[in-house]
């Protein structure tokens, strides 16, 4: 539907950009992350004048990703803009990023003029056709009176259904045009309507096959949180004393510390995960993809159950697992449904047994190095020292799944990781958003040395916007889970994977008005995050580390999740 156009002669016109303006706050965007450039100056001369706060990055990637950080701790869609070419370009990675992993934002490129698209103009890039795989969807605003119903709708998609990005490309003279008042705009979207309630026979059988079951398990994944159904999850497992494994992304949508809380499973997730996915008659997945990270040989996964898959985005329901009973839904609408009645049914009390036993007899373990600072051993004392509340951000490799391991979650919403994509250089900017987002928390950037050097240029905006964000580089002198899987698979061909040369984390972050910090023992990292973690000043702490450290267990590929290496009773 187009916007109408008030008719009055009388009523002031106003140009593109302050049109694009006004349907920003009518949003109730607050926190805008962006980059100018010669296509959206116009907005940018708009924005002058207005109240919405501009997060100036030093490169679009930085931009994106610190708007899907923002997003993933506010709830509410990360909003970014950049100049076309290789502005929007530059913001492919966070893009694709943000599609995986089903986080909410919306982005503006900006766009030649319309006289000359498919001129091969100054700073042209076919935006559209880049980012179509990678985004909910997107738009090209043509006429100006069209752009107040594409901003509304933009957000409308990003956030409704299965979260995602959405793109709207503005070439630059649809910002300078003039064009009377217009009108509020209703989003009216006949096709976009996405299935949040569950259908009732599908609940049922649910809970019929949940009667027969002896060895339930439910999968939870990032959709529990997107959906903010963590209360409804934590009810619904208690009910029916029902065991919960977590993917990567889903940490946090169940407490770690409950006694029904089994771990995370997956390609380096804990024995007992793995193998109660494994050995289940049940499994019940609310909101993950069954990722080939997460599910290792499929010929092999869950070989004895009977699967039900719950997600509100149909697409993933009998993608890549056979599900024996689909329930289309959101998880919180979904899980409310199930709690409306109650069943009995002969739940094994030897199952939670027997699974609470693999978790004690096969933990995850490391050797305490003489010789070097234990990576495991920092995330333990960066969960200690912020006593589990801290909201923790990563970049993509070893450390991040050190943090998965050692990091336990009580609460939703405090866990920031590129799970899909693996996007390296996503933790940093990350942290920024999430700062952002939840200005009186502690966040802490869990980086490796590899990944930080690639947004590193933002550490500037730790100064500039007074972010009391930690930064702690687990630096073992290399790309630590490419040189792993080439010690492991590739007879210890370390090609390209042991950096030669390193900067002077310290120096470079003094560079930018941040202090610095450098820690080679156990002793020295105490003494630094006792008192770095618990005060509200920024400060990057560089953890040189055994370099030499892998993590496990591990399902090597083509292996089911029940042939871990690196199991140690």
């Amino acid at each position: 539907m187009r916007a109408k156009v008030m008719a009055k002669a009388e009523e002031q016109t106003q140009n593109g950009a302050d049109l694009f303006i006004q349907a920003l706050k009518n949003e109730h965007v607050d926190v805008l992350f962006g980059y100018p450039g010669g296509a959206v100056l116009p907005i940018y001369d708009a924005l002058y004048k207005s109240p919405i706060k501009h997060v100036l990055a030093r490169h679009e990637q930085g931009a994106i990703h610190a708007a899907e950080g923002y997003a993933r701790i506010s709830g509410k869609p990360g909003v970014v803009i950049a100049t076309s070419g290789p502005g929007a370009t530059n913001l492919v990675t966070g893009i694709a990023d943000a599609m995986m992993d089903s986080l909410p934002l919306v982005i503006f490129t900006g766009q030649v003029a319309s006289h000359v698209i498919g001129t091969d103009a100054f700073q042209e890039a076919d935006v559209m056709g880049i980012t179509m795989p990678i985004t909910k969807h997107n738009y090209q605003v043509r006429d100006l009176a069209d752009l107040p119903r594409v901003v509304k709708e933009a957000f409308h998609i990003a956030t409704t259904g299965r979260p995602g990005p959405v793109l709207v490309d503005i070439p630059k003279n649809v910002t300078t045009e003039l064009v009377p008042a217009i009108e509020e705009v209703v989003v009216h979207l006949p096709g976009y309507q996405p299935t949040v309630q569950p259908n009732p026979l599908q609940i049922k059988k649910l809970l019929d096959s949940l009667k027969a079951s002896e060895r339930p398990v439910i999968l939870a994944g990032a959709g529990v949180l997107h959906a903010k159904a963590s209360e409804e999850l934590l009810e619904f497992s208690k009910r029916y004393q029902i065991p919960v494994v977590h993917t990567l992304l889903g940490l946090g949508g169940f407490p770690a510390e409950h006694p029904l809380y089994v771990g995370m499973a997956g390609m380096h997730g804990c024995y007992a995960a793995n193998m109660a996915l494994h050995e289940c008659d049940l499994l019940i997945n609310i909101g993950a993809r069954f990722d080939d990270r997460l599910t290792g040989n499929l010929q092999t996964f869950a070989p004895k159950a009977k699967v039900v898959h719950i997600d509100v985005d149909p697409a993933e329901i009998g993608k890549n697992v056979e599900t024996d009973i689909p329930i289309v839904g959101d998880a919180k609408a979904t899980l409310e449904k199930l709690l409306k009645p109650s069943v009995t049914g002969p739940l094994s009390q030897g199952w939670l047994e027997l699974l609470a036993n693999y978790q004690k007899n096969f933990p995850f373990w490391y050797q305490q190095s003489e010789e070097f600072l234990s990576p495991q051993g920092v995330i333990e004392m960066v969960h200690q020292y912020t006593k589990g509340d801290a909201i923790v951000t990563t970049d993509v490799g070893q450390h991040q799944m050190w943090a998965a391991q050692y990091y336990t979650f009580k609460q939703p919403h405090h866990w920031v990781t590129s799970g899909g994509l693996g996007t390296m250089g996503f933790g940093f900017p990350a942290a920024i958003g999430a700062q952002l987002a939840s200005p009186d928390s502690t966040v802490v950037a869990l980086v490796g040395d590899g990944g930080f050097q690639m947004t590193l240029q933002e550490l500037i905006l730790l100064k500039e916007l007074e972010l009391p964000v930690k930064i702690i580089i687990v630096n073992n002198g290399s790309l630590g889970m490419v040189r792993q899987w080439q010690e492991t698979f590739y007879e210890e061909r370390y090609s390209q994977s042991v950096f030669v040369t390193q900067p002077d984390f310290i120096k470079l972050a003094e560079s930018y008005g941040i202090k610095g910090v450098r820690v080679k023992t156990k002793e020295e990292a105490e003494k630094v995050l006792s008192q770095e973690l618990n005060n509200r000043e920024p400060v990057l702490i560089d953890c040189c580390v055994n370099p030499t450290e892998n993590v496990y267990p591990m399902v090597a590929p083509g292996k089911g999740l029940h042939e871990m290496i690196g199991v140690k009773p």
